[in-house]
């Protein structure tokens, strides 16, 4: 329930009776600026406390990462009781990282698919909870079983950056050529913490429009060679891609530049071999050597005209 206060400064939003709990007040009150924006972030992301109930239906509240997921049995019209049972297990962790780490709970049976997504899937049958953190980076899965401490431990290695993501990947290529051959085992190396610019390809082998472009991919890599520029492609049907990375189509391309890793930028330009080079060579965080800004190649240098040696 929301209700606004007559001088439209004050927002509270009451928490449903099923879901109190000691951890945290009955309500949340907004009482910023009538602010559009502020008000909305607040009643999508602020009134979710300290672990909502996360479900196919308000996916797009949970979007602040890191985030935890604890999938059980979540039922509160049928089994009240046993649902708080274990949120209140999740709140007993998750009060001592506010603003640090958000967290929810989901039912099992809803999230079957994203459960197996996360590497959880032997353990779907399993009495306890199944716990996944989604970041920026990636997805991991907490592999011990559940219980407080268990959790406690897990969300602090993952804010250290001590634990390795759960990442569905075809195997490291053993050889490289001019065009990269990028796969999530080698994504982080290739990609995230490469000191070059990056402009990546993400196509599905089904798909007409890759086909079509795939020769001429291999031409611009094979131009861009000698440049510090890596070219690389990604096959998003049978590899993770970080979240960062938007994929909803194919081909879907993004330039990554080396001081900017965090944001890729969506290419939109034209797909010939002569659009790619321009673009490289205006968005290159250094000028390239072999084409100035306006894509054009370069004169080649003529050697200088020999002078004579002087006569002793």
């Amino acid at each position: 329930m929301t209700i606004v206060f007559p001088d439209f400064r004050d927002i509270v939003v009451y928490v449903p009776k099923k879901l109190h709990n000691k951890f945290e007040p009955s309500f949340f009150h907004y009482d910023g600026n009538y602010d559009t924006d502020k008000i909305k972030n607040f009643l999508v992301q602020e009134t979710n406390g300290l672990c909502a109930i996360r479900t196919q239906g308000n996916l797009f509240q949970f979007t602040q990462r890191p985030h935890i997921v604890v999938y059980y049995n979540v039922d509160y019209a049928r089994d009240p009781k046993g649902s708080n049972y274990w949120r209140n297990r999740v709140l007993k962790v998750a009060q001592d990282y506010k603003r640090k780490a958000f967290f929810a709970v989901s039912n099992k049976d809803e999230f079957s698919n994203e459960i197996e997504q996360n590497g959880l899937a032997d353990r779907k049958e399993s009495d306890k909870p199944l716990v996944a953190a989604f970041t920026d980076d990636g997805k991991y899965p907490m592999n011990k079983e559940f219980s407080v401490e268990n959790l406690k431990q897990f969300v602090d290695d993952l804010l250290a950056n001590k634990l390795e993501p759960y990442m569905k990947s075809e195997p490291v290529p053993a050889e490289q050529g001019d065009l990269k051959v990028v796969v999530a085992k080698n994504f982080k190396e290739l990609v995230t913490d490469s000191d070059k610019d990056v402009l990546i390809e993400f196509y599905a082998p089904w798909c007409g429009h890759c086909k079509s472009l795939a020769p001429k991919y291999e031409q611009l890599a094979e131009k861009m060679a000698k440049e510090d520029v890596v070219i690389a492609k990604c096959d998003a049907t049978a590899n993770d891609v970080p979240p960062r990375f938007d994929v909803k189509g194919f081909p879907t391309i993004f330039w990554v530049p080396k001081n900017d890793k965090e944001n890729p930028v969506p290419y939109q330009g034209g797909r010939e071999v002569n659009d790619f080079i321009k673009f490289i060579a205006e968005h290159a965080t250094d000028p390239l050597k072999g084409y100035g800004r306006d894509g054009k190649k370069k004169k080649a240098k003529k050697a200088d005209d020999k002078k004579p040696s002087d006569e002793l």
